[in-house]
């Protein structure tokens, strides 16, 4: 998946498109790190690369929790504590589950079928006086703007940690030939 989503014919294609090429480069800012390296902040913010994947996954299964007409999984009043990826959770494990997210939540919209179906939204204040009037092409658009924005801190966190920027981390794990504007990612030189 080169940087872009693919081209599809009809919206719900076109969407989940979208949202799952989003996914791929926020797994990507992931790319080559260590278990430590997943959890080290090195910016002014709390934040860290394996955080945000923690968050971005329970927000998007969160969503297609509500979809479904589940209760939703997220405690608001642990939100903090999403971003934080413990020492008891290991980069495979988050990977794998956002990937299972990923295709539950391609399994349900194409289940529910219709970009504009109607979803009924929580009992939340920020949804009052128009708990009925989302849709699918709503919630979807919202994934896809809130894994991007977090992408973009993720790029940075990234960047921070060791200089890797998105088009030579995809390069790199693409297994891209260098080029004559980019060369792919490498790890770089530990000291000994």
């Amino acid at each position: 998946m080169a940087g872009n989503a693919e081209p599809h014919d009809n919206e719900l294609d076109t969407l989940l498109a979208f949202l799952a090429q989003q996914r791929y480069v926020l797994k990507l800012t992931a790319y080559g790190l260590g278990e430590d390296q997943l959890r080290l902040r090195p910016t002014a913010s709390e934040l860290s690369i394996g955080g945000l994947i923690k968050h971005v996954n329970a927000t998007e299964a969160s969503w297609i929790d509500v979809v479904e007409g589940r209760e939703r999984r997220q405690d608001p009043s642990s939100y903090t504590a999403g971003f934080t990826l413990r020492a008891d959770e290991s980069a495979a494990e988050l990977l794998e589950d956002y990937e299972a997210t990923g295709h539950r939540t391609d399994q349900v919209c194409r289940a529910l079928g219709a970009v504009d179906a109607p979803v009924l939204m929580p009992d939340d204040p920020w949804f009052s006086g128009r708990r009925e009037g989302y849709s699918l092409r709503w919630i979807l658009a919202h994934l896809i703007a809130e894994t991007a924005r977090h992408t973009g801190h993720a790029d940075i966190i990234r960047e921070s940690i060791d200089g890797a920027t998105a088009f030579p981390l995809m390069a790199a794990a693409e297994h891209w030939p260098p080029l004559d504007w980019m060369t792919p990612w490498t790890p770089p030189e530990r000291s000994r």
